[in-house]
């Protein structure tokens, strides 16, 4: 809210919701979401007018799973270049993370893009190099345009992507959390569009918004969907209209189709959704890391793998507690010594509520709870 007429909006937002006396649960699904809304007081003040906001499935590295990371490590020991996005190193398999193998000699490399990890691949011949393929629609097109320019023999992707839709749609459906609306990412709608979300207002009769990132994209969000309560209505609708557009983005959407095809996967705290991840598909086979060690990675296809004792990152994903109700949050799990995944990335909510000190929160009572 950087103008006086902003700031004017806003308090008009604010008054409106206030004078409503509302007792309501809204989701997001976005750790950049997340961290507009602590890193501003946000999240406090939407408590006060009486408006839950709780972080669903909006983390990408949260949601990879404990074998997935088993399957980095893997192939990093034995003797694989593992390329990967920073957030990734730390996220802690079974009994370490990708930052164990790397200080035990293991060749693991943090790229910012896929770009960087196709270059080592390029400028390095000798090494068969791995680039984990972490996120969500945002990511998934430049992955497929890269796989799409012939790169070398020695590049290969584990790809690990996933699509939100079926990961709300888990949400609406286990029934643990009950919504009276949805906040949707504006990064990933930018990419496919307000339609792939409209199935779950018809279905669950939940008011959505996508919204920008801003602090005044979020009250108008929530401004939106109260409206739309009001008036008895359960649609998607687009706060985010300077960026996003009803069809998305159709030339990123075909990148994606072309490269990519859904499939079941499981998720960090939910059990395996169905058509939620993104396999490559036969005709870029020869860079499907999956397949081409599928030798090395079987020894590992049968393991049963548990989260770390006393995490509840998973019951955090999806959005039934806060950080503070895990004994572990700012005592055992710290940013220097995380325990979940929640606690690693930029986008986790531990991570956030942990970095703008908000742990006095721990001693509150929460009346919407």
């Amino acid at each position: 809210m950087n103008t006086f007429r902003d700031r004017e909006i806003a308090s008009g937002i604010i008054r409106w919701l206030r004078e409503r006396s509302l007792n309501i649960r809204i989701m997001h699904v976005c750790g950049t979401h997340q961290d507009t809304l602590v890193r501003n007081g946000l999240d406090e003040i939407f408590f006060s007018m009486g408006i839950d906001i709780r972080e669903g499935p909006g983390c990408p590295v949260c949601v990879t799973t404990t074998r997935e990371i088993e399957y980095a490590r893997l192939l990093a020991r034995k003797g694989k270049t593992v390329a990967v996005f920073g957030d990734m190193l730390r996220a802690p398999g079974e009994r370490g993370s990708l930052e164990t193998e790397k200080s035990r000699g293991a060749d693991v490399i943090v790229v910012y893009s896929i770009e960087d990890a196709l270059n080592h691949a390029r400028s390095h011949p000798e090494k068969e190099v791995v680039f984990l393929g972490v996120g969500f629609e945002t990511t998934m097109p430049s992955t497929a345009v890269t796989l799409m320019k012939n790169p070398p023999d020695n590049f290969h992707v584990l790809s690990m992507h996933r699509l939100t839709p079926p990961a709300v749609k888990g949400i609406a459906e286990l029934g643990n959390v009950m919504l009276d609306g949805i906040i949707l990412p504006g990064h990933v709608s930018a990419i496919i569009g307000s339609i792939p979300w409209e199935f779950i207002s018809e279905n669950y009769g939940i008011p959505q918004v996508v919204a920008g990132f801003e602090p005044l994209d979020l009250l108008m969000g929530a401004y939106m969907i109260v409206r739309q309560m009001e008036e008895g209505r359960s649609i998607v609708e687009i706060e985010y209209t300077r960026v996003v557009k009803r069809e998305g983005n159709l030339r990123a959407k075909r990148l994606m189709d072309e490269v990519f095809m859904p499939v079941d996967m499981e998720w960090r705290g939910f059990p395996v959704l169905e058509k939620s991840g993104m396999k490559i598909r036969e005709k870029y086979s020869m860079y499907d890391a999956e397949l081409v060690y599928e030798d090395i990675l079987s020894e590992l296809k049968e393991r049963e793998f548990r989260d770390p004792p006393g995490c509840r990152c998973g019951e955090l994903i999806r959005g039934e507690i806060y950080p503070w109700d895990c004994p572990l949050f700012g005592k055992v799990c710290r940013p220097e010594n995380p325990v979940g995944p929640c606690m690693v990335s930029t986008e986790g909510a531990c991570a956030i509520e942990y970095k703008y000190g908000k742990l006095k929160k721990i001693k509150e009572v929460r009346r919407y709870a």
